[in-house]
């Protein structure tokens, strides 16, 4: 009898999860990763009456797998960040992941969603593609080191974004 497979959870990304999230953080961006303080400024946006921050972490068996974040700006969204452990690609989790954070921006109601990815993502562009994003224009040089462009891409109407079915 085979164990039954469980999906990672997700949840609200607290300060604790930090530096788990950074070891993830560079092991996937090991050039542009982002610094222990520009999460903590973030996390102080994402609590409270007045937050404009929504952060998950997806956890399993302890271990942080994965994590998302986004930033609201009046009717507008940006995706901040999506990451997701390389032992995870291909099971779904970056489409859950974009899904909470859609969930986020209608809680917001934002009408629009802004993201950018690395030109050379085409498996992120792939999953925004499919949740109904359109590319709208790069950003030279914008990754740094290496003077890679970024895709700016676009979605309206996040609330009826098409996606993948949600599950966990």
């Amino acid at each position: 009898m085979t164990a039954p497979v469980t999906s990672p959870r997700l949840r609200e990304m607290r300060w604790w999860d930090i530096d788990p999230v950074l070891e993830l953080e560079r092991d996937l961006f090991p050039e542009d990763a982002w610094s222990r303080g520009m999460f903590w400024s973030e996390l102080a946006h994402a609590r409270g009456p007045g937050s404009t921050r929504r952060y998950v972490v997806a956890e399993d068996g302890g271990r942080i797998v994965g994590y998302a974040g986004l930033a609201a700006s009046g009717e507008l969204g940006d995706v901040q960040t999506i990451a997701v452990a390389r032992d995870q690609w291909g099971t779904g989790l970056g489409a859950r992941l974009l899904s909470e954070l859609l969930r986020a921006a209608t809680a917001f109601e934002c009408s629009e969603v802004m993201l950018e990815c690395r030109v050379d993502n085409t498996r992120a562009q792939r999953l925004y593609e499919r949740f109904g994003f359109e590319p709208i224009g790069f950003r030279r040089g914008y990754y740094q080191p290496g003077n890679v462009d970024a895709l700016v891409m676009r979605l309206n109407d996040p609330a009826n974004a098409q996606g993948t079915e949600i599950n966990g």
